[in-house]
């Protein structure tokens, strides 16, 4: 008895330990203020999706049409930003819910998960949700996974999907279960949309689930899955076998690797009682060997006041700057070097 309480105290330390480590990593950056400009007498709603074009210059994000829901707007959710911050593009008016996940694949094709479908606590109406969209750079819809309106478990149907990402060879895999009740899985489809497999379900073990809620992959192909509910990372093979855990990066939101294996990891979600001892905010280093070098406070202060605040989205664009889509405050924040 005496050795097991030793060995869950020293337990207890090193978390402890390691948590304040990561809390004080140095912050190599600073926030350029007023970069993204919205049309005129547009606000910016609550956003999660950030993603850079293949230039590696503009950006696309996506925000909730100046709140917190798009149903009923005549806004346009989706924005192609250039270096400058101004809008080149927009569209999604009328036919996304609750923009959510984003990926822009090689071809510059933008991938859209509409997460909230009918749901009384969002007011969001049958018929909308539940659905990952492709989109060509100009608008045009060119796939939709899974049924608009419909929330399954099934091979062709989706419960709130959090992201979707493209792999080198063209398979999406899809991260499937936003919010506690609903689906804990990754779903993997051909090019074409066919079902390919799947893995996941609601616990706390290797390859379970608790909100998977991003997803990246490295260069070596490794897939990574933001476990929210679980406050932890973990990585797989493009097979779905289970290859490590990490828990040096918070409560993930967002993930974004760069071409370099820069892992960028948001919390937007940590407090005292989800995740006691670890702050939130971005979270920097290596996904070759997980070491964090670098570290964003979120800039609310407060951060036991409310359930989400900071960046949830995150992306890098060619030169290195960071922009942080943030669910709370409504903003969409550029980074910068100091």
């Amino acid at each position: 008895m005496q050795n097991a309480f030793h060995r869950a105290l020293i337990l207890l330390l090193a978390v402890g330990s390691l948590a304040t480590a990561q809390n004080h990593a140095p912050n190599p950056y600073r926030v350029e203020e007023g970069w993204a400009k919205p049309p005129a007498g547009r606000a910016w709603g609550a956003s999660s999706a950030v993603y850079p074009a293949p230039d590696g210059e503009r950006i696309w994000a996506a925000d909730r049409c100046g709140a917190n829901l798009c149903v009923g707007s005549d806004l346009d959710p989706v924005f192609l930003f250039d270096k400058s911050g101004e809008v080149v593009r927009s569209f999604g008016k009328g036919l996304i819910s609750w923009p959510h996940g984003m990926f822009v694949d090689k071809e510059g094709n933008v991938w859209i998960a509409d997460a909230v479908g009918a749901e009384p606590s969002h007011l969001v109406p049958a018929g909308w949700g539940h659905v990952i969209y492709k989109f060509s750079p100009e608008g045009e819809l060119l796939l939709t996974l899974g049924k608009r309106g419909i929330a399954g478990e099934g091979k062709d149907t989706f419960d709130k999907p959090s992201d979707v990402l493209v792999a080198p060879n063209g398979h999406i895999y899809v991260a499937d279960g936003h919010f506690p009740g609903g689906n804990h899985r990754i779903v993997e489809f051909s090019p074409d949309g066919t079902f390919v497999r799947q893995w996941g379900r609601e616990g706390s073990e290797n390859g379970e689930f608790r909100d998977p809620h991003a997803l990246a992959m490295d260069s070596q192909g490794r897939l990574f899955v933001g476990d929210r509910g679980n406050s932890r990372i973990q990585i797989f093979d493009q097979f779905g076998n289970h290859l490590a855990t990490w828990t040096q990066f918070g409560r993930p939101s967002g993930i974004f690797i760069d071409a370099e294996d820069v892992i960028y990891v948001t919390d937007s979600e940590s407090n005292a009682t989800r995740n006691p001892g670890w702050k939130r905010g971005i979270r920097i280093g290596s996904a070759r060997d997980g070491f964090v070098t670098a570290f964003i406070p979120d800039p609310e202060t407060n951060q036991d006041g409310s359930l989400t605040s900071g960046a949830e989205g995150v992306a890098v664009d060619s030169a290195g700057n960071i922009y942080a889509a943030e669910v709370g405050p409504r903003a969409l924040r550029k980074y910068v070097k100091r």
